[in-house]
This record gives structure tokens, C-alpha cells and sequence, in this order.
């Protein structure tokens, strides 16, 4: 159990937060296919990026860790002695299954409780119509999965997505390097772009045209010799949103990832009356960061949905929170990609941030309805194992009347020190 006691000031000074968990799950990755040392600084070495560290060495790259740094040195691609384990990582075994689809060898996947009950169908889909043969153990392809052995070249196809999924198009786009024509996405909408950003800057060569983007076979990827991790904009958003509803806050939040495909929070928090400024923007491996200075703000509700969705989509549960304290009713629609996370994110919500403040949130099968102002509470609420359940909870109770927790370990995830600034804000 982990309790957590209301705030009796706002946040004030600065915060670091952790390397960005998307940036750092593809340069271990992309790193393993050259064959030159790659220097990795500010790498989130939380649970799922470690679980990414683990199958690429299962797969034969060297990997060192040092203190705050990751020393990675491609030595090609071999079958896996073992299953390999993704974990809790949707990240890793998405990814993976692109990048060894192509491959000459067996491999089979396995994970958690939690990603064993999640559907890998829709990754499995586009790369069985490149030719992949990849085996599940039912029809919505749950894990453990089987990737066969390529007898040829995959080969380029034309792939209109159904749902933006920077995961899936991920996959997609490393299965693509190996094929034996262009391949080309289109997606509904814009999904964050690290992974065309870093294939980018790996030589890979790729073309966008509107919401099509096209990646051409590469017979070899020319590692950079160091790659620097901007501050992960997903944890800075619990601070963003608890400097912004508690009274008295001024905080500046250092050194943040603000590629535009993830900055939805940062639109939707201003639309709601949020004090955000970014100061000292800067590039970084072709990735923009920058510092975010908050200030607590009175917020009103709104009505969002549609494209902005995929640029805020792990945010949804800490906006709620945001949500709960503004003025007026707030309508999230076209979200009903959280039922698929590492719990039902909007069944989650429902449930336990309504033991906070009750009569507050209401879902839909893809809208999620909160109506703010209402009393606050303490209470005992359950993480279901989700780390973005868990921080959000967590500061939900700080801005109200405190929550007890009944696993906190699940932060370990993506942010593992996140109690430890919580307490010294």
C-alpha cells in the first residue's frame, strides 16, 4: 500500500524528469542493427525500456550500461537461444515483431499477464500482407507468438492504417527496411514520429506526403556515435497538470521533449486556461526540447477529440485529473484505444477516479465525459498494475485530500523515481 498526503503548497522550483520512454525503446533498437558503438545518454532505464534491452541482446547486441549512459555495438541479428520476454512493454513486442518478421530465424514472444491479454491482430495484419508468417494462440492473436522464419524478402505493400497507432505503423516501417519495394503507410491521423525521426537519423530514407509515408529497403543503417534523450513529455505531464490546478504553483520542468506529435496536452491544457510556456527550445538529435515553465491556473472544461487524440493519448488519464478541477463539463471523445492498454484505461477511470471525486467521470464505448468541480475525497483506489493509473492517481490525491494506493511498484515502468519527486515537491 502507498499513501499519498495532500499538497499543503504548489510546486515551486525546478523538476527533471526521465528520459523519454518512446525515444529510448528505438535507440536500443536501431542501434543493434549497425555495427558501430552508439553512445545513449539520458536513457530511461525503467522496466519496458529494459525489457527492449534484454531481446536486443538475446538477439546478439552488446549492451553496457553505465552510470546515466548505455553503451550499445550492433553484431548483427541472430536467433534467440530463449523465448523472449517483453514484459509489460506493448513498445517492445510491437517493434520487435516489425523488425524480426523479416528475419531467417524462429523467434517466439511472450510477456506479462497484462500484455497476454492484449490483441497483437492488428500488428500481425499488415505484416502478414508483406508476407510474414507469425503464428498466435488465438484468433485476436494474443501472445505467446510465433514468428516463423522468412523464406524470402518480404515484400513492400500500401497500408491504410483503420487507427492511428504509432506502434503498429512502427512495426510496419522496420519490417519495410528489409522488404523488397517501398513500403507506404497512410494513417487516419498524424501518430507520434520518433521512429521516422530516428530511422532519419540512421540514413534510412523515407518520404512523407501529407499522411502517407513511404520507407525504401536499406541494405545498411550508418549509426550516429551518440544519441542524447530529451526529458519524456508523458511524465512531465503529471507535473504539468498538478502545478496547473494547485493553488500557489510556479515550476519550471526541465529539459522536456516537445516533438509536435506529442505536445496534444500541452494544446488542450491552454485551451483550458493553463499557464504553459516553453522557454530555452533547443534541438537534439533531431528531436525538439525545451523547458516548460507552469503557473497554477483556474481551468474550464472542453470538448476535444478527433486528430489530437494520438499527438495525447497516454496523457488521457492525468487530463482527466486536470478535468476534475476545472469549471464546467470536459467531453473526450474518440478514445477508445485505452481499452486496449495495459488495463481498460476508461473502465479504470471510471472506477476509481469517481472514489475521488464521485459522480465526476462517465464513459462511453470511445467518449469519456467529466464533469468538474465536484467534492473531493480520500480514498482507497486500485493502480490495476498501470503506471499511468498509478501517477495519476497519485496526483489526484495530492490536489485533493490524499489517496491510498495498493501498488505502487508499477510506476518502476516508465518512472521510477517518481515518489521521490512527488515528495519533494
Amino acid at each position: 500500500m502507498k499513501k499519498i498526503l495532500p499538497l499543503t503548497h504548489g510546486l515551486r522550483g525546478a523538476i527533471e524528469v526521465p528520459g523519454d520512454k518512446s525515444i529510448s525503446h528505438r535507440a536500443i533498437i536501431l542501434s543493434s542493427l549497425g555495427n558501430s558503438s552508439v553512445e545513449v545518454t539520458n536513457f530511461l532505464a525503467g522496466a519496458d525500456c529494459l525489457s527492449t534491452v534484454a531481446c536486443m541482446k538475446s538477439l546478439g547486441a552488446k549492451i553496457e550500461r553505465f552510470d546515466g549512459r548505455i553503451l550499445i555495438t550492433g553484431q548483427g541479428l541472430h536467433e534467440p537461444e530463449d523465448i523472449l520476454d517483453a514484459g509489460n512493454s506493448g513498445t517492445t513486442l510491437r517493434l520487435l515483431m516489425g523488425l524480426l518478421a523479416p528475419q531467417k530465424f524462429l523467434t517466439t514472444f511472450t510477456g506479462d499477464d497484462s500484455l497476454r491479454q492484449r490483441p497483437m491482430a492488428r500488428v500481425i495484419k499488415p505484416l502478414s500482407l508483406m508476407g510474414a508468417s507469425i503464428v498466435g494462440r488465438n484468433l485476436n492473436r494474443n501472445l505467446p507468438i510465433t514468428i516463423l522464419p522468412a523464406s524470402k524478402k518480404l515484400h513492400g505493400i500500401t497500408y491504410a492504417m483503420p487507427v492511428a497507432s504509432a506502434q503498429v505503423k512502427s512495426a510496419i516501417l522496420l519490417a519495410g527496411l528489409y522488404a523488397d519495394s517501398p513500403t507506404t503507410i497512410i494513417e487516419p491521423a498524424p501518430s507520434r514520429d520518433h521512429t521516422e525521426k530516428m530511422l532519419a537519423a540512421f540514413g534510412a530514407r523515407l518520404e512523407r506526403v501529407g499522411n502517407a509515408i513511404t520507407i525504401f529497403p536499406a541494405d545498411k543503417l550508418v549509426a550516429p556515435d551518440k544519441i542524447s534523450v530529451p526529458g519524456d513529455i508523458s511524465s512531465a505531464a503529471y507535473w504539468i497538470v498538478l502545478a496547473t490546478i494547485k493553488s500557489g504553483s510556479d515550476v519550471t520542468i526541465k529539459n522536456v521533449g516537445v516533438n509536435e506529435t506529442r505536445t496534444g496536452i500541452i494544446d488542450v491544457l491552454r485551451d483550458m486556461g493553463a499557464r504553459i510556456e516553453l522557454v530555452n527550445e533547443r534541438t537534439s538529435g533531431g528531436e525538439l526540447a525545451a523547458d516548460l515553465k507552469v503557473v497554477a491556473s483556474k481551468l474550464r472544461g472542453v470538448e476535444f477529440g478527433g486528430e489530437i487524440i494520438p499527438r495525447l493519448i497516454d496523457e488521457i488519464p492525468a487530463l482527466a485529473v486536470a478535468a476534475a478541477f476545472a469549471e464546467g463539463t470536459t467531453i473526450i471523445r474518440d478514445v477508445g484505444e485505452l481499452r486496449v492498454k495495459e488495463t481498460d484505461r476508461l473502465a479504470a477511470i471510471v472506477e476509481e477516479f469517481n472514489k475521488i471525486s464521485p459522480a465526476t467521470f462517465e464513459a462511453t464505448d470511445d467518449t469519456l465525459i467529466i464533469r468538474g468541480g465536484g467534492e473531493k475525497f480520500s480514498a482507497e483506489c486500485k493502480t490495476r498494475a498501470d503506471h499511468r493509473m498509478a501517477m495519476s492517481l497519485s496526483i489526484f490525491g495530492a490536489a485533493a485530500k490524499g489517496v491510498t494506493l495498493d501498488d505502487a511498484d508499477c510506476v518502476n515502468i516508465s518512472y521510477p523515481n517518481f515518489f521521490d519527486t512527488l515528495a519533494g515537491v
